[in-house]
């Protein structure tokens, strides 16, 4: 088997159908059917079902198309790792950032990258933080932005923090607050993950603990803030979130909150990565290039 046999695998996988997955290949169906009928032989088992759906792989095909990402992926890594023995920065460079960020932040400084060193092929993944540790953990990406406090012990850097506001049409007396509709950002529910940071709520409500003795009148719970922010500018309530989503345009009131300590409520934005991911030239340039736009 080689490197186009994996691919062919692990399209079959992913698209169930071999004419989609011969589209991917750029090559016809028959010829696709022939090489995965040669492989049948050459294993001496069957790799493919085919039904009314369309097209499966046979646990042995499944089996097979595990080892074939397995193996693609090492052979990404061998590539990288070959070029950049020359120091050379060029090759693939593999990024996951929260969507936020991948938003309103990233684009430029990509694109800046890029001209810098215009051989280095951008692959961005946009995930929710605890998706993108997992990314990170297993070697899939080799650079994260995550936003959040997080448990990641090897490289990490603030790129930047962000005050938490309360946002409102007008501005409101703070022992009017209990009486007032609250539109609640609520996180969206993540699978069991290793990486749990401290929930955005917890924040809000140990600073509410602070100050008022009842609960706060929840009125409407989303799981965005650009959302939760429309709520507020259409008059149906306050709401608090991290000041960077509400700008001089929005014609909002806001005020930055602090604890009673006088610690300011903030929301930070990592960069992680892994110390090994460094030997590779693109991610070490990159990991660089992002602490000179961003020094702490």
């Amino acid at each position: 088997m080689n490197e186009k046999d994996y691919m062919m695998l692990l399209y079959v996988a992913e698209e169930q159908s071999l004419t989609k997955a011969a589209e991917r290949l750029y090559i016809t169906q028959p010829a696709l059917t022939y090489r995965l009928h040669q492989m049948e032989r050459e294993m001496g088992v069957s790799l493919i079902v085919k039904n009314a759906k369309g097209t499966r792989l046979t646990p042995e095909g499944e089996y097979l198309a595990e080892y074939a990402k397995k193996m693609l992926d090492e052979l990404a890594k061998m590539k990288e790792y070959i070029v950049n023995m020359r120091n050379e920065v060029k090759g693939s460079l593999r990024i996951g950032v929260s969507s936020y960020f991948g938003l309103y932040k990233l684009p430029p400084l990509l694109k800046k990258f890029r001209d810098l060193y215009p051989e280095v092929q951008l692959i961005v993944t946009c995930a929710l933080s605890t998706e993108i540790l997992e990314l990170l953990s297993r070697e899939e990406i080799q650079v994260g932005v995550i936003r959040g406090d997080y448990p990641w012990f090897e490289g990490k850097h603030l790129l930047h923090d962000e005050h938490i506001c309360l946002v409102s049409q007008e501005e409101i007396q703070w022992e009017d607050l209990p009486r007032l509709p609250q539109i609640c950002y609520k996180q969206p529910k993540v699978q069991t993950s290793s990486y749990s940071p401290l929930p955005f709520s917890e924040t809000i409500n140990a600073w509410w603990r602070e100050r008022f003795h009842v609960p706060p009148l929840v009125t409407m719970q989303v799981d965005s803030y650009e959302t939760c922010k429309e709520m507020v500018k259409h008059g149906l309530g306050y709401s608090i979130i991290p000041g960077i989503f509400v700008t001089e345009e929005d014609g909002l009131h806001k005020v930055e909150l602090y604890r009673k300590n006088g610690e300011p409520m903030k929301r930070n934005t990592w960069m992680v990565y892994k110390q090994s991911s460094l030997q590779v030239a693109t991610a070490e340039r990159f990991v660089s290039y992002m602490k000179e736009v961003h020094p702490q």
